[in-house]
């Protein structure tokens, strides 16, 4: 059971960072996987990067935050597999700046691809779930929905409001046999983070409050993601599970 062994999965942002390493793994543990990119460049490239090394995934370009690319990934799902067991919320984009420098399409933009769109896109989904009989919805937060940790306030909020309806949704849908978790990393090396991380005087600050004094690897935060998929974890729902090295418990 320690296996994803003919689990059909779609993960969202499966390209870059945790996506593209989830999207590894769920392929070692024997699951099917289709993941989305805004990027058909990216999406061949590693699609050819998979096939050499022995796996097959197949990508679609599409933008979570936008209605038709949800309906085109939906048309997907039914057409090829009909039920879905693994929905990995993973997609997402920070704007970092201060609260009153964010245009109102920048904030709202936060808000639609970090929040709205792992509703829409799990709501869409909801019969192909049911399908599975014991489904697992992984959402991707952050250290920022618990405490701010610098991201900005936008992103903050957006990840903030994923944990809620992780926990909404965990209730509402147990009775269909849908479990719905989280995730919160801390600093993670990946795209998203680089430009932050290289910036010497915040990297020390982030090592100073983090006991394992490092950043995490994108696998490590996908080893959580894939027991989540898992028969293993079949009785864990409504949970949000902090992977941050100890900062959260670091008071001094």
């Amino acid at each position: 059971m320690w296996k994803l062994d003919n689990k059909k999965a779609l993960i969202t942002g499966g390209t870059k960072g945790i996506g593209r390493a989830s999207v590894v793994e769920f392929l070692q543990l024997g699951a099917d996987v289709l993941f989305t990119s805004r990027s058909e460049e990216d999406i061949r490239a590693f699609e050819k990067e998979l096939s050499e090394k022995g796996f097959k995934a197949h990508g679609i370009e599409a933008d979570s935050a936008k209605k038709e690319d949800r309906e085109k990934i939906k048309n997907w799902i039914d057409k090829h597999w009909g039920k879905l067991d693994v929905l990995v919320n993973n997609a997402g984009i920070n704007i970092r700046k201060k609260a009153n420098d964010y245009s109102e399409e920048e904030f709202r933009k936060v808000l639609e691809i970090n929040l709205i769109a792992p509703f829409e896109i799990s709501r869409l989904l909801y019969s192909n779930l049911k399908k599975s009989g014991n489904a697992s919805i992984i959402n991707v937060a952050s250290s920022a929905a618990i405490q701010d940790v610098g991201t900005g306030t936008p992103y903050a909020m957006s990840k903030s409001g994923l944990l809620q309806q992780s926990r909404s949704l965990a209730v509402e849908w147990a009775q269909e046999g849908i479990r719905v978790n989280s995730v919160s990393p801390w600093f993670t090396k990946t795209p998203l983070t680089e430009g932050f991380l290289h910036n010497e005087e915040k990297m020390n600050a982030i090592l100073s409050r983090t006991p394992l004094n490092r950043v995490a690897e994108a696998e490590e935060i996908s080893s959580i993601i894939s027991f989540l998929a898992m028969d293993k974890s079949s009785f864990i729902t409504g949970q949000n599970i902090i992977a941050d090295g100890g900062m959260s418990i670091n008071a001094l």
